[in-house]
């Protein structure tokens, strides 16, 4: 496999990364400036190696833990359960949220062979039990496998004594919370319902 190929078989590994868009980028990098593609892959290895998990909620973050989870205005009883890191960015784009999160990453598919031990379940639980949490809403996306993550959250935290709702259905079934639009985020976060 010549080099092209190499780079186009790697960038159609990407998320909503076709064989054609795949073929367009890397052709673009055959094209551009070294210097260019050189900033390209540094940023890719710099990702890769500051980035990890807060220890608190599993957002991104460079430091020891996440700009939320460390800011002192944040309300720390409320906590947004979310599928990915761009959920939640999404929702803070809003402005309609002063809580913090929970990033998951991930939903339950079983069909997919992801099931709770694959995503941040058991963290979730472990956060609720420590007992400082007034209100958790869950925000995973309106799919078939965010619905099932929803309900098994729900099994997993209504035993707890927790309050527990679930964000309004302003965002059209089978969508992601990520290209929805700010308006009808916040209406979602503010019409949250029990669940």
């Amino acid at each position: 496999m010549n080099p092209i190929e190499k780079l186009i078989e790697e960038f159609s590994k990407l998320p909503g990364v076709g064989q054609k868009t795949a073929a367009r980028l890397a052709y673009h990098i055959t094209r551009a400036p070294k210097d260019d593609a050189y900033k390209l892959s540094v940023a890719i290895v710099e990702v890769k190696d500051k980035v990890h998990n807060c220890p608190e909620c599993f957002n991104l973050t460079e430091n020891s833990s996440c700009p939320i989870c460390n800011n002192p205005n944040r309300n720390k009883t409320i906590v947004c359960v979310v599928e990915e890191p761009q959920d939640a960015l999404a929702i803070e784009k809003s402005g309609a949220f002063n809580g913090v999160y929970h990033v998951l990453h991930g939903s339950l598919s079983p069909l997919d062979g992801i099931g709770p031990d694959d995503i941040k379940t058991k963290e979730l639980v472990e956060r609720v039990k420590k007992g400082a949490l007034k209100e958790l809403i869950v925000a995973t996306n309106p799919t078939t496998t965010g619905e099932a993550t929803a309900f098994y959250i729900a099994k997993l935290v209504r035993p707890l004594n927790i309050k527990l709702t679930r964000i309004a259905f302003g965002i059209p079934f089978g969508g992601d919370i990520e290209y929805v639009d700010r308006s009808t985020l916040a209406r979602s976060i503010e019409h949250r319902s029990n669940i």
